[in-house]
């Protein structure tokens, strides 16, 4: 058993509450244990430079963490990302990009914002499982007044942590297990069963074929239970 009492194979209690906020179209609360992510979607009728006549739309993210989120203060980037926050955001937006179509999109970029309440290890994949339900709810609402914003969503993404702690491949790490991890990484899948990203790293003794195998096992096992819980968020 870990420190939390969870099997090796376990996630942390999730929950999903949708329409967390009353402004954007879309948006959510995310919980998965202590860690907690506000997620929203806002659609604008605008592009890059980049894709100006192209007609084709645009899907950026933002993340950040409100200076309680963490035991100690974390200050705010007002003026510049720190390099955490702006690898992050990059991989979120990399992620919510595989699930839409850009073309169906037209010229309209929409951002989805991450901002966490409370830090208790896999913020990003939170924010990732959780964007994606505030990007189909805003979608969907959306689409009443357009149509066309009906085609947009193509299928599901969520993301989740593994990790070696103690010589075991163990699911979903909080902090306390995640510091101190041999190996940690993040899985990010399409409902299809496509790989997005995976990001592995051994913080000690290098990892060998078989305990990639046994964590990207791991992994999928979660993301099963993750999109459930997203189906549940935003029913089809």
């Amino acid at each position: 058993m870990r420190q939390d009492g969870r099997r090796p194979d376990e996630l942390r209690r999730i929950k999903i509450t949708p329409g967390f906020l009353t402004n954007p179209p879309g948006s959510c609360l995310i919980e998965m244990g202590g860690t907690r992510v506000v997620c929203s979607a806002m659609v604008e009728p605008t592009v890059p430079y980049f894709l100006k006549g192209s007609g084709k739309g645009w899907l950026s993210a933002e993340y950040s963490m409100i200076p309680g989120s963490s035991g100690q203060r974390v200050s705010r980037e007002r003026s510049k990302l720190g390099g955490r926050t702006s690898e992050i955001q990059r991989l979120i937006g990399r992620s919510l990009r595989s699930c839409v179509d850009l073309s169906a999109l037209g010229e309209r970029s929409v951002v989805v914002d991450c901002d966490v309440l409370d830090a208790d290890g896999g913020t990003r994949t939170a924010a990732i499982t959780g964007g994606y339900v505030a990007l189909a709810l805003a979608l969907r609402k959306l689409s009443a007044g357009d149509p066309s914003l009906a085609r947009v969503l193509r299928l599901a993404v969520a993301a989740v942590s593994v990790g070696v702690i103690r010589g075991e491949a163990c699911l979903d790490l909080p902090y306390e297990e995640d510091k101190d991890a041999e190996v940690d990484m993040n899985v990010v899948k399409t409902s299809d069963g496509r790989f997005i990203e995976v990001q592995g790293t051994a913080e000690t003794n290098p990892f060998d074929r078989g305990s990639l195998n046994r964590l990207l096992d791991l992994a999928e096992n979660g993301l099963t239970t993750l999109f459930e819980a997203q189906k549940r968020a935003f029913p089809q």
